[in-house]
């Protein structure tokens, strides 16, 4: 079943590999006809992550990252759509000399060939591949029957890991293992045998357990891991190491002399300040994509809730975060008082025009009463937008992407963009991956970073209007971070002689963000509320 941590435990798996001294590299494959994750709605699929290609894939990448604090390459991400793509165009340039190109084995071979390259590219010993979807879903058979030829060709570099979900009905007082063992029967129906069972439930899986699935679903006892609910994603690698999947991978896979001193190069400290934080912090985020459930917004946010957590934990504090519909702000202006309650605020990235006066008032509100804020992208946009009509005195100031025909458009898109979409060419519109950022120095950006050239990774059309730059900054506005050729204002921060933090970035700072590394922006923004908070 979806949603029971098939990213987080191929993180995990590959942490732990990687904790033995082996360079560990993870492919995301996804079912779906996309062909890539650009044109999903979050509250649907889950946060777009962009990789520093620019590549816009599923949140599971964003995972893999800051698990393994790697880059990964647009290798490591495949759709069918991306898949077929390419077939096609092999086809259309007569690569298969006139064969009829069927899906087996041109489409199998093209999967293959996608794995094998992305292993090579990034000098893996070990690769992980991640299935998605449903064990017997008919969008996914054709990444699973090439997994199987991979295993006929190479069986003792191939291993399979099936992860499943124990039921513990309350009333009934044990688990049920009955839905695993229907699950490896697809599996076998699909000429897969799992090595290795890693058992999601509630609870650990006791031993009487572990017995029953290894007979029933053809595995030893020892090779289905307990996978029980844990307090922080961060303890399943530790987790998964206590009840040895590294030796039984290594044993099954044949390596015999492997480390078998792990090396976690910090991670166990990084846990042991998650579980030690006892200070606690409230943070509203601002935004719109809020409306089904807490369960969904943790998916579309994902990276920004967790680049929060590695900057609250490496601070000694626990985030706790509220999620606010801007759109309550439009329908009764008194609500906007509830902002009061928080140590800080946040405004997310996002697109569209739904809730976004009520966002302005949320920003107006941060501003005014000195409550540390970060915007992010939209967040940092509209964050111009309320300066420019509130302390500006441009009243009808706004985004052209909202108000295509505002007086000033303080935010809009740049010359070369508004001539290609007057060609109808919609495509490469955007900046999207990692673009080099140069910070000014006495700035609060620029206190953060440490240094005065960055990169950091981007995904949005509109730009600050340059026309206005002189104005804003005329007024009080810091472009605290501009591209190097000083035309893009990537950083907006006011001083912090008129408010303790208050910075927007147009990239997205949660993106590159890591337990053992956390985001500058994000640390700075909590560095500053701990001041606020302790000062109160």
């Amino acid at each position: 079943m979806s949603g029971i941590g098939k990213g987080v435990a191929t993180s995990s798996m590959g942490k732990v590999i990687q904790a033995h001294g082996y360079n560990v590299t993870v492919i995301k494959i996804d079912p779906y006809v996309n062909v890539d994750a650009g044109t999903m709605n979050p509250t649907e699929h889950g946060e777009v992550f962009v990789l520093e290609s620019g590549l816009e894939t599923d949140q599971d990448m964003g995972n893999y990252e800051r698990f393994l604090d790697v880059i990964l390459p647009p290798e490591n991400y495949m759709t069918t759509g991306s898949v077929y793509r390419t077939v096609i165009e092999k086809e259309r340039n007569l690569e298969y000399k006139g064969k009829c190109v069927q899906i087996i084995p041109h489409v199998t071979d093209e999967i293959i060939r996608r794995i094998k390259k992305a292993g090579e590219k990034t000098k893996a010993d070990m690769v992980i591949i991640e299935i998605g979807g449903t064990t017997g879903d008919y969008e996914n058979q054709l990444f699973t029957e090439a997994a199987r030829q991979m295993n006929l060709k190479q069986p003792s570099d191939v291993l399979f890991v099936m992860l499943s979900f124990i039921p513990y009905p309350k009333k009934i007082g044990e688990m049920k293992t009955k839905p695993t063992q229907q699950a490896v029967r697809l599996l076998n129906a699909a000429g897969v045998q799992p090595d290795i069972i890693i058992a999601r439930s509630e609870n650990k899986i006791d031993n009487k357990r572990k017995e029953k699935i290894a007979l029933f679903c053809n595995v030893a006892p020892e090779a289905v891991i307990s996978a029980p609910d844990v307090e922080s994603i961060y303890d399943v690698p530790l987790n998964f190491e206590k009840d040895n999947l590294s030796k039984i991978l290594f044993d099954k896979l044949g390596i015999k002399n492997y480390n078998k001193k792990t090396d976690f190069n910090g991670w166990e400290k990084f846990t042991a300040k998650v579980h030690g934080a006892k200070k606690r912090i409230k943070i509203g985020v601002v935004g719109k994509y809020f409306q089904t459930g807490a369960c969904v917004l943790s998916d579309s946010y994902i990276s920004v809730i967790e680049a929060l957590k590695h900057a609250s934990y490496n601070n000694d504090l626990v985030p706790e975060t509220d999620w606010i519909d801007a759109e309550n702000f439009e329908k009764n202006k008194r609500k906007i008082d509830i902002l009061r309650q928080y140590d800080g605020i946040i405004v997310p990235g996002g697109f569209g025009s739904r809730g976004v006066e009520g966002i302005i008032s949320a920003i107006r509100f941060a501003r005014e009463n000195k409550i540390p804020y970060l915007g992010l992208c939209y967040g940092m946009q509209l964050m111009v937008v309320e300066y420019a009509r509130n302390v500006v005195g441009l009243k009808n100031a706004h985004t052209a992407e909202i108000k295509p025909r505002a007086k000033y458009k303080i935010i809009d898109l740049m010359e070369k963009q508004k001539a290609k979409l007057r060609q109808g060419i919609y495509g490469a519109t955007m900046r999207l991956g990692a673009y080099p950022c140069k910070i000014k120095k006495n700035t609060i950006a620029r206190e953060v970073y440490g240094k005065e050239k960055i990169s950091e990774r981007h995904r949005h059309r509109y730009e600050v209007n340059g026309k206005y730059v002189k104005l804003l900054e005329e007024a009080g506005m810091i472009f605290s971070g501009v591209s190097p050729d000083n035309q893009l204002m990537e950083i907006a921060e006011l001083s912090t002689v008129e408010h303790p933090f208050m910075l927007g970035s147009q990239f997205h700072p949660e993106f590159t963000s890591s337990p053992l590394q956390p985001s500058p922006l994000f640390d700075g923004f909590v560095k500053a509320i701990k001041n606020s908070v302790d000062g109160k």
